[in-house]
């Protein structure tokens, strides 16, 4: 008899994943070469995709090294020639490349809000509408899951950016979700806060103890927490989930970075 652990495998599948050079995006790519995928590893920086690569070729997988910045369309359109030209296929997308630091709202310019919408909204959308055609031409069936935010279920001062953004992001995944379903499933997961370099740039003893505080889990999340159902997402033990967005927060019903109200 088959172990259901045998459902969590990805062998001779292959996976983009964007913004992958650090944090979620490299610890999903790992993840995913742990499983038995090849992995085309994307961000704007080169060497941050060589180290990476190097983790992902370690477990025996092929790794491709593809710099790319989501926000430029030729820049995606070679991403995905160049996935198909090394490996001949697709079977997974995974759209991490975002975010945004939270702002006051009064002092979030238009195109700041526009700006982040596009960062976090549309190149999901474009790398989506790019490689599901590819995937049902190349395997037939794969996955889509985008990295949303607690930000986008829970209403926070300073959030009218980022929560918007990722509110439309997960909206824009039910959607897909129907428009793709049975041969191609998109969920997406709604993260909390993460110890990666982003969070870094705004973390102290402080302030890690607020959002520890606030946390029902009693601690930061870790990238390893995230990549688990990344996996889980993109594998056949969820080839019945689609058009779900899956809390990984600690259990957070509310934003842990207090931020002040508009000074009216």
């Amino acid at each position: 008899m088959p172990s259901i652990l045998d459902s969590f495998r990805l062998d001779g599948q292959v996976a983009i994943v964007t913004g992958s050079g650090r944090g979620i995006g490299a610890a999903t790519a790992i993840a995913y070469a742990d499983a038995g995928a090849d992995v085309v590893v994307s961000s704007r920086t080169q060497a941050q995709l060589e180290e990476t690569a190097a983790a992902v070729r370690e477990r025996g997988r092929r790794a491709l090294v593809v710099p790319c910045d989501v926000l430029e369309a030729e820049q995606r359109e070679n991403l995905v020639d160049a996935a198909l030209a090394e490996f001949g296929r697709l079977d997974i997308l995974v759209n991490n490349a975002g975010g945004w630091p939270p702002k006051p709202t009064l002092k979030t310019r238009e195109k700041e809000f526009e700006d982040c919408f596009r960062f976090n909204v549309t190149t999901a959308f474009a790398m989506t509408r790019l490689c599901v055609p590819k995937i049902v031409q190349t395997a037939g069936k794969g996955s889509v899951v985008n990295i949303s935010s607690v930000a986008g279920r829970v209403h926070s001062a300073g959030f009218a950016a980022y929560g918007t953004a990722k509110a439309a992001l997960s909206f824009l995944t039910k959607n897909l979700a129907q428009d793709f379903a049975p041969k191609v499933r998109v969920n997406a997961i709604a993260v909390g806060s993460v110890r990666t370099e982003a969070l870094g740039t705004i973390l102290n003893e402080e302030t890690e103890k607020v959002m520890v505080d606030m946390t029902p889990m009693a601690r930061l999340g870790e990238v390893e927490d995230i990549s688990a159902c990344a996996l889980y997402l993109a594998s056949p033990a969820a080839s019945y989930v689609t058009g779900e967005i899956y809390g990984v927060n600690g259990g957070l019903t509310g934003v842990n970075f207090p931020m002040p109200r508009a000074d009216l």
